[in-house]
């Protein structure tokens, strides 16, 4: 008998603060990545809202600092805190690590890069597959122990609708022999986000973590469009895509990481607030069947942990 998928109340229009109403998050501890701006805060926010201990871990750590204050003063809760973390740089990632003490409940893998021209990490990787999967792979990986801690974790994997656009090519990863395409390396990394969820919730629920990714919706007012031309801008306005707020967008999030209906549901993609169905051709939704496939996801566990290894 085939599995029915989850379904909420909820929709694309639905917000962070709509999702986490009623929600109690107190004793709870959250990290958030990328929580600086875009959906980003307004996760955090929504988190906090609902009395969850929230961490921004962050790049631009004034800018983090700014955040937590705004949404201290905004939502009457206790202090916001706020870490270093580049993704890009494995040492700074195992300096989190090192410094995060106690148990973690949820953990939101969300920040990004999408699109930028080739860039190479300092260990040779292309930049949007080291940030957007090595960084948060380490990340979590690292955080394994306080996951499990917690007892019921939760962790979400932020991919995007950019999955549709290639599998992980396990063959050239780095774009070493293929010409660089930005937007087949986004596609590839978030596809890897994807994987990433299938895999670390097989491993990992019995310690009691699951693991979910989610498409957040299109949404203009984000620093991930930073390396988007303004030619690619227009024709993203001009489509007539159904663009959403940094609210809105937040709310897939909040809703894997907090709703009490997701206790016990892992490795799945959810968009606009419900699990996705199975991408159709010319549709630009759903689920990629590659995405899900768990022979891919064990593969891609077992080479992050050799580039991984081979980095230390």
């Amino acid at each position: 008998m085939a599995r029915q998928p989850v379904t909420t109340p909820f929709d694309a229009h639905s917000t962070a603060a709509e999702v986490v109403a009623g929600v109690d998050l107190s004793g709870r501890r959250a990290v958030v990545t990328g929580a600086s701006s875009g959906i980003g805060v307004e996760t955090a926010r929504a988190l906090a809202r609902a009395g969850a201990e929230v961490t921004l871990a962050v790049r631009d750590v004034e800018a983090g600092r700014r955040v937590a204050e705004e949404i201290s003063a905004g939502t009457g809760t206790g202090p916001i805190l706020v870490a270093p973390l580049d993704l890009a740089d494995l040492d700074s990632v195992a300096a989190f690590v090192a410094n995060w003490r106690g148990p973690l409940h949820i953990l939101v893998n969300n920040a990004g890069v999408m699109a930028p021209p080739l860039t190479r990490t300092p260990r040779g990787w292309e930049l949007q597959f080291a940030t957007n999967h090595l960084g948060h792979f380490a990340l979590a990986t690292g955080l394994h122990g306080a996951l499990a801690a917690a007892g019921d974790a939760r962790v979400v994997s932020l991919s995007s609708r950019g999955h549709l656009r290639a599998p992980v090519d396990f063959d050239d990863i780095n774009f070493e022999r293929r010409p660089y395409d930005a937007w087949v390396a986004y596609g590839q990394s978030k596809t890897a986000n994807v994987l990433f969820a299938v895999e670390a919730d097989r491993r990992w629920s019995g310690d009691g973590i699951r693991v979910n990714a989610v498409h957040p919706g299109a949404i203009l007012d984000s620093n991930l469009k930073r390396y988007m031309s303004p030619a690619e801008i227009d024709a993203a306005t001009a489509s007539g895509e159904e663009f959403k707020s940094p609210e809105q967008g937040a709310a897939t999030s909040v809703l894997v990481a907090a709703r009490p209906e997701l206790a016990g549901v892992g490795g799945r993609y959810f968009e606009d607030c419900n699990e996705a169905a199975p991408s159709e051709p010319g549709t630009n939704r759903g689920v990629a069947a590659y995405a899900l496939d768990p022979e891919a996801a064990e593969r891609l566990w077992r080479v992050s942990l050799d580039l991984l290894g081979a980095a230390e």
